[in-house]
């Protein structure tokens, strides 16, 4: 499984490598090959090792107040400080390796000369928007210097300066990358296409001033579909359409732009990301998952349609653990998949079924999805955590149903039933691994650690258990897993930080009046509400991915529902589940492909078995958003 310390390749992730200018074998190509290297190992290092320093900071002031009872009371603020450092360091290392979300539905269905170009645009549309913001970066660093932090009492420019140090060594990533991996004529082409669409907007800028609310559909909707649909990674769509808004149309100093960047990936709720991301490939890797998973196919491997139950009761019980999508899929497939393809079961229904149990776990705490819910719109964490619980059970038993009928006349005869004690000896080896979540859950119940905290617990708790009890930790593999989770926290991160930014300049704007004003006046109330949000977020979640959908809409749309009737907590659920479905579904769901990438399997093999279990998934969500007592009623 040493595959999960790499970037997932596929149509959802990465660019297509192809021999670039460093390819050739000159003296000076040679100098900027060991440039690249250098830079990119550093940064790794550095990343990996701030991943490793939170864990230590949060799982120490865990530890002081709740056992030593003497709190300390700089570790938030340390931890902070870290995070953004972290954050930009992290996207440094996804812009290297082509792991910032992108979709690419239109990328892989045109020929090898436009798709070369569309390739090279995914990276100079980049560097175009870090040249402009980089100066404004520099200028915000220097103007937090007169800020000292209340904690520590150091110049807030320590931390501000993450701002233009990282922003700077993408520009230097991304033109690295240009050189890498473009053809001569292909990146000739995308710069030029890139400089004469912002030379267009600038030259239009007195034009565009006096349009109004028609900017609105200029930048927000022309713009950001034009980038998003060209491949250009999502963040960097917005981030461009939300820089030549603000410059362009209005009188907005873009020192605001950066100070609500930096707002969006301040949030410290969001250190949860890295930890729980970080946790989810412990587990894979100490052999927990593969243990609990044994232990759920000793009880129905023989029963038909067996190890898919198991495949789906697996999801639900990892992403409990993880809150990573891809960590989730990457420890189950291949423990999983060899003996159900033994069985006979088609690789594309496998692919299918792994890919809706993603949407189908979405709100399984400790869901990423769930942390950003929170950290942007104010609805509690715990009650998120606590009202995620039965909806996903729900869209679990709808799946269910979809796998009775498609296997109910499995042949079973070469299939042996486990033994009784050899199921015994199973639920032995896989109860520490099973009492992960439940350790996870009571230590935020009870008060000992906070929703961001509790990941180190987890993490804790997983490094004992891979040492003492299952006897399996590969030193070898923590840096990989480290820099990994340092590129998927940078690349989420740095996403929720552009749409924070994009979200501010729609709510300057007037739209979000607007939009509350067109969303009130639906008929039909709060079922009304429902359905049209349903509507909205399955396309959203398609296009968008569900991390920058929610933090762009959630804060618009919430005080909404709340006025509308509708429980927060039972909006939450209805939208992660809209979006999980646009997100798992193609032909633009990224989460499809993910899944393929890590099964192995072509997407075309699994797009005539999907449909049953994308409408078993919106049979479960209908249901979901008709009973608010399934999402709220464990809330006290």
């Amino acid at each position: 499984m040493s595959h999960m310390s790499e970037p997932v390749h596929g149509p959802a992730h990465g660019y297509a490598d192809t021999p670039g200018l460093l390819g050739d074998d000159g003296v000076a190509a040679g100098l900027l090959r060991r440039i690249d290297r250098g830079l990119s190992a550093g940064v790794e290092i550095v990343a990996g090792l701030l991943v490793l320093a939170e864990i230590v900071v949060l799982l120490a002031g865990v530890a002081a107040r709740y056992v030593f009872h003497t709190p300390l009371v700089w570790s938030d603020e340390l931890a902070s400080i870290l995070f953004l450092w972290l954050s930009m360091l992290g996207a440094v290392v996804a812009l290297r390796r082509g792991e910032h979300m992108r979709m690419t539905g239109l990328v892989t269905r045109v020929g090898p000369g436009t798709r070369g170009v569309l390739e090279c645009l995914a990276i100079t549309a980049p560097v175009a928007f870090l040249a402009m913001v980089l100066y404004h970066a520099a200028d915000y660093a220097i103007e937090e210097q007169f800020i000292t932090t209340p904690a520590l009492e150091v110049s807030n420019a320590w931390r501000a300066a993450a701002l233009p140090a990282g922003i700077a060594l993408m520009l230097a990533a991304a033109l690295f990358r240009l050189l890498r991996v473009g053809r001569p004529r292909s990146v000739a082409l995308a710069a030029l296409l890139t400089a004469v669409v912002v030379g267009a907007f600038w030259l239009a800028g007195p034009v565009l001033k006096p349009l109004g609310q028609v900017n609105l559909v200029i930048f927000f909707v022309g713009l950001v579909a034009a980038n998003v649909f060209a491949g250009v990674p999502i963040a960097f769509s917005f981030g461009l359409s939300t820089f030549a808004y603000l410059a362009l149309t209005t009188t907005t100093p873009m020192l605001v732009m950066v100070g609500r960047l930096d707002e969006g990936m301040s949030h410290l709720i969001l250190l949860a990301v890295p930890l729980f991301v970080f946790l989810g490939l412990l587990i894979e890797m100490t052999g927990m998952a593969r243990a609990m998973i044994q232990f759920l196919a000793s009880l129905l491997g023989h029963v038909r349609g067996g190890l898919s139950y198991v495949l789906i009761g697996a999801m639900y019980l990892v992403s409990g653990i993880s809150g990573s999508k891809v960590a989730d899929m990457a420890a189950i497939a291949p423990v999983l998949f060899p003996e159900m393809k033994k069985r006979g079961a088609p690789p594309g229904d496998l692919v299918a079924l792994l890919s809706a149990t993603g949407a189908q776990t979405e709100t399984i705490p400790p869901s990423i999805v769930l942390i950003t819910i929170g950290s942007v719109t104010g609805v509690s964490i715990a009650a998120l955590f606590t009202g995620g619980m039965l909806p996903g059970v729900v869209l679990g038993v709808c799946l269910c149903f979809v796998v009775w009928l498609r296997y109910r006349n499995e042949n079973l005869s070469h299939v042996e039933r486990t033994a009784p004690r050899e199921i015994g000896r199973l639920a032995l080896v896989a109860l520490p691994a099973l009492l992960l979540p439940f350790v996870i859950r009571a230590a935020v119940v009870e008060g000992v650690a906070t929703a961001t905290e509790v990941s180190t617990i987890g993490i804790a708790y997983s490094t004992l258990a891979g040492l003492l009890v299952y006897r399996q930790f590969d030193w070898r593999r923590l840096k990989p897993m480290l820099v990994e989770t340092a590129s998927l926290t940078g690349a989420i991160i740095f996403i929720i930080g552009c749409a924070t930014a994009m979200a501010w300049g729609l709510t300057q704007s007037g739209f979000s009046s607007d939009l509350a004003r067109f969303m009130a006046g639906i008929p039909g109330g709060a079922y009304g509400f429902l359905a049209i949000s349903i509507v909205a977020f399955i396309i959203l979640g398609s296009v968008l991915e569900g991390i920058p959908a929610i933090v762009l809409f959630g804060p618009l749309l919430f005080p909404i529902a709340r006025a509308a009737g509708v429980h927060e907590v039972h909006y939450a659920m209805v939208v992660i589940f809209a979006m999980g479905i646009g997100l798992f579904a193609p032909p633009f769901g990224v989460g499809y492909y993910g899944a393929c990438a890590i099964s192995k399997v072509h997407p075309d093999e699994g797009l005539k078995h999907i449909w049953g279990y994308v409408a078993a998934l919106l049979v479960g969500l209908v249901v979901v958003a008709a009973i608010p007592w399934i999402s709220t009623g464990f809330l006290h």
